[in-house]
């Protein structure tokens, strides 16, 4: 029943029963059924009893989603299905904004899953879908509660979701006079789970209807969740699953042609490389991978970055290999002090290529016990004095009811040509979930080398509250100064951190042609083992954001810096001293689904006794779903009393996508401060996996002269060894 309430029904979603939670029941089925996209007329489907009653979110929260949505649920002893029907009163409205596989969903219409097959109410394994039928997969850890980076300067997680595990499923869709419906069928050899009868797992689904912005759910849930939030998930019944075993043989060719123009004597170089991944589910639960001559030739290239302060810039890993798990590995302080970072691993300290000759994972699930080990190999380079290593990570983490945990980790490298090269690290952390709301979360690590001398410890504990549309945190960092993780990330060294945050969510309703406001209020600080303050930052802003899409946010910062050395930006000197400023921000984003939309980020105020501007943003462009593209900027301009400096970085994303699995894409940056041009283009023709031909070109030029380049031509493909059983 439609509710007339604005302001009740908002409160049906703020304050979900969390003690009664929806639930469906899966069905065996006898017969297959046909893999089309029809779901209607299909008397495979037609037998089952269908999920519907969604609920929004977004706009109006707690009310009936406004077109009806049936999704039914059935198993054989090899794959689960998946069907929906998406309905729609006006099918000529619906929006498609990507062909790619993986494309964001957020932007289109579209339908989404989550499956929490061990039920743990932490982890899962999402699946979507757009009209067109694309493939969309990914792994949620932890409730996708991953590593964001907290420097305002930087983006990238470590953890949490994982888009770039992918799955090998099947998914097909059509669009009628009804709207638009859609099949999954994916094998239980691609998912992890414990055998059984009568088995329960977690379930929630997503329902993205564009032409209204909206965003419905089957298992309501307070306004500031997504389908992550396990804790509030559904529950699917009727699973009798034994596993079908999975062994896949994923070997690779690859010929590259490059050129350092840099070296003496410049000529290209030819060199055919071959290698394998071996994928074995040793039950279904645990998995173990196996890799050769590791390459990652189709992996796109880094997003170019100006360092603005004296500490680490953070750049996120894309190397399928080592995302997929990623969140076990988890452990540390988000975007600031991660104990285990995988870029460590075949990446030279200014992203050079170290060979990977191998190594191993073990990934999974026993009982109520996540276990995680991984070992790799790297070659020696002599241009950059990197010898032969070992590394190795082991991982435990124990869950304690629904949302409480403790664990550990230890992660060691180990030069291979020399005794006493090497560093280790050791954690121990812990969350205590208290109820749906709230949790307190720490860990306490340490790391060991031969040349240690001063503190190498370093810790953390933190109180957050996250419900009816209010987040809080409170929490306190320590990083001793002789703390140093080398196969992790350290933002900065040396320091005691007190934070605080206090962010609200208010839904508006349509009043002003609004749909919510999001005041808040941020702080944090780092001060040396001096009692020196050598960094804080307030924060005070609010978002507004409208019914259509259109988003504005304004907000005042209040810095403190204490150069205790003097440093260079941009080859201009900051003096020792302690500078106190004040600046501006604005946000504004139009509505990403349309054709064209643009987000821009402005920063105006002083900076270490002068001033700076920051002026970023991105303006996206997009024909029909084949074509999109992305053009980034980012304008520095510096005025300090040692000197001023305008450094700009400039970058233009374009892809065409013949079909969901046959792409092209096109990546061009420019860096003024060192004047680089660099050039990405990749054609793909995929299978399954994110397996197939991948054929990349690279080119760089510094001061207007070429620096390096390659041509790449790849091919991989999945062997499933055990076969449909």
């Amino acid at each position: 029943m439609a509710c007339n309430n604005l302001g009740f029904a908002q409160d049906i979603v703020n304050m979900p029963d969390v003690k009664k939670r929806p639930s469906a029941n899966a069905t065996i089925l006898t017969q297959e059924p046909v893999m089309d996209g029809k779901v209607i007329g299909d008397e495979v489907w037609e037998e089952l009893v269908p999920i519907d009653n969604l609920i929004q979110t977004k706009p109006n929260a707690g009310f009936p989603a406004t077109e009806k949505t049936e999704v039914r649920i059935g198993y054989t002893a090899t794959t689960f299905y998946l069907s929906v029907i998406c309905y729609d009163s006006d099918p000529s409205k619906l929006v498609v904004s990507d062909a790619r596989r993986d494309a964001t969903l957020d932007n289109t219409d579209s339908f989404l899953f989550i499956l929490d097959t061990f039920h743990d109410r932490q982890n899962g394994f999402v699946f979507g879908t757009n009209s067109i039928g694309i493939e969309y997969d990914g792994q949620v850890d932890n409730e996708g509660q991953g590593n964001q980076s907290q420097n305002r300067q930087q983006q990238g997680t470590i953890g949490g979701f994982n888009l770039n595990w992918d799955a090998a499923f099947v998914v097909k869709s059509l669009v009628g006079d009804f709207g638009w419906s859609a099949e999954f069928a994916i094998p239980l050899r691609t998912l992890r789970f414990a055998s059984g009868k009568n088995q329960t797992w977690g379930f929630n689904c997503q329902r993205n209807i564009r032409k209204t912005n909206e965003i419905a759910y089957w298992a309501a849930l307070p306004i500031q969740f997504d389908l992550k939030r396990l804790s509030l998930e559904g529950s699917l019944t009727g699973l009798d699953l034994q596993s079908p075993g999975n062994l896949k043989f994923i070997p690779y060719v690859l010929g590259k042609a490059s050129r350092d123009f840099n070296a003496m004597p410049s000529e290209t170089n030819y060199k055919p490389a071959i290698g394998a991944d071996i994928k074995y589910s040793i039950t279904s639960a645990v998995t173990l991978d196996l890799t050769y001559n590791t390459d990652f030739a189709q992996v796109e290239v880094d997003q170019q970055q100006i360092n603005l302060d004296r500490f680490n810039l953070f750049f996120p890993e894309k190397r399928p290999f080592f995302l997929e798990n990623a969140g076990q590995f988890s452990v540390g302080s988000p975007g600031e002090v991660d104990l285990f970072f995988s870029r460590r691993i075949g990446i030279g300290p200014n992203g050079e290529i170290v060979p990977i000759l191998g190594g191993a994972r073990l990934s999974g699930k026993v009982n109520n016990t996540n276990l995680a080990f991984l070992s790799m190999f790297t070659d020696n380079v002599e241009s950059l004095g990197i010898e032969k290593n070992n590394f190795n990570v082991a991982r435990i983490n124990q869950q304690i009811g629904q949302r409480s945990s403790v664990g550990g980790i230890f992660v060691n490298r180990n030069g291979m040509e020399s005794s006493d090269d090497y560093n280790r690290s050791y954690a121990v952390d812990g969350k205590w979930g208290i109820g749906k709301k709230a949790t307190i979360s720490g860990y306490y690590a340490q790391t060991q080398s031969p040349q240690d001398s001063l503190s190498t410890h370093s810790f953390k504990i933190a109180n957050n509250y996250e419900w009816n549309g209010v987040r809080a945190t409170l929490a306190y960092t320590e990083v001793g100064e002789g703390f140093n993780p080398e196969v992790g990330y350290l933002f900065r060294a040396g320091y005691r951190k007190p934070e605080a945050l206090i962010f609200k969510q208010v839904r508006m309703n349509g009043k002003y042609g609004l749909l919510e406001l999001r005041p808040h209020v941020s702080y944090r600080s780092y001060w040396n083992f001096s009692n020196f303050l050598e960094t804080s930052f307030l924060h005070v802003d609010n978002h507004w954001v409208w019914v259509g899409g259109l988003e504005i946010h304004t907000g005042i910062n209040y810095t403190t810096e204490g150069v205790v050395k003097p440093f260079k930006i941009s080859d201009i000197t900051v003096d020792a001293g302690t500078y106190n400023h004040k600046e501006a921000q604005i946000i504004f984003m139009t509505n990403p689904s349309k054709i064209f939309y643009v987000s821009t980020r402005s920063i105006l105020g002083g900076s270490f006794g002068g001033t700076r501007y920051l002026n970023s943003g991105s303006v996206g462009f997009r024909v029909g779903d084949k074509f999109n593209s992305e053009y980034t900027f980012a304008v520095n301009d510096l005025r300090l009393p040692n000197g001023s400096d305008v450094a700009t970085l400039l970058g233009a994303r374009l892809s065409y996508s013949f079909t969901p699995r046959l792409n092209f894409q096109g990546f061009a940056q420019y860096n003024s401060n060192i004047d680089l041009w660099s050039f990405n283009i990749r054609f793909s023709l995929l299978e399954q996996a994110n397996t197939g031909l991948f054929v990349v070109y690279n080119d760089i030029y510094t001061d207007r002269m070429p620096n390096n380049r390659s041509f790449t031509i790849k091919y991989t493909h999945m062997f499933d060894l055990l076969g449909k059983r």
